[in-house]
């Protein structure tokens, strides 16, 4: 909705040619390693196509997210090796200093039943398996990462909007990315 109103370009996360994802949510412990390889493969591809174009570009994921949420939530609950951990975790630190911090992060912050109903609204049947546990954990490394960035970034709680149906509330939302693009109320 932003990329159309704003005239960006969008990138969206590729979940149906991923061919870990299915099997991740089978089989999380064998599996963990190699999705997020993947996906931080295809997210460094996306970042050095941006960086060569010209366009302003909204993604629905970062790179930061697999490296700061997700790959350490599957070691923290053993679903992750420490030696695959660390080796992940090298590759991203080779390449993180040729990667530059979004313009502005919009996080959007939810609580679990909100998630739990925006799961069940996909429709993904791979995700049917996911477990609670799981998705607190990363609920709670999401604010925790949230907690300490440092870029430029709007936290918008939508717990209580359905800005897809409701215009009123897709207009907060706007109206807050417009405020800082316009350099009102940063800091």
């Amino acid at each position: 909705m932003l990329a159309k109103d704003f005239n960006w370009d969008m990138q969206l996360e590729d979940m149906d040619d991923n061919p870990y994802i299915s099997d991740f949510y089978e089989d999380m412990q064998r599996w963990s390693f190699n999705l997020q390889v993947y996906f931080l493969t295809t997210r460094w591809r996306h970042v050095q196509a941006i960086r060569k174009g010209s366009k302003t570009v909204v993604q629905d994921r970062t790179i930061y997210e697999d490296a700061h949420i997700f790959a350490p939530n599957l070691h923290a609950m053993g679903l992750m090796s420490t030696r695959d951990f660390e080796n992940y975790s090298q590759l991203f630190q080779a390449i993180s200093g040729q990667i530059q911090e979004p313009d502005l992060l919009i996080y959007l912050r939810a609580g679990i039943p909100k998630l739990v109903d925006q799961i069940q609204m996909r429709g993904r049947e791979y995700e049917d398996a996911i477990r609670l546990d799981y998705l607190k954990r990363l609920n709670e490394r999401y604010e925790a990462w949230i907690g300490d960035y440092k870029g430029n970034l709007i936290i918008i709680n939508v717990d209580d909007m359905n800005f897809q149906d409701r215009q009123e509330d897709y207009a907060k939302i706007v109206d807050q990315v417009q405020a800082n693009l316009n350099g009102l109320f940063t800091s």
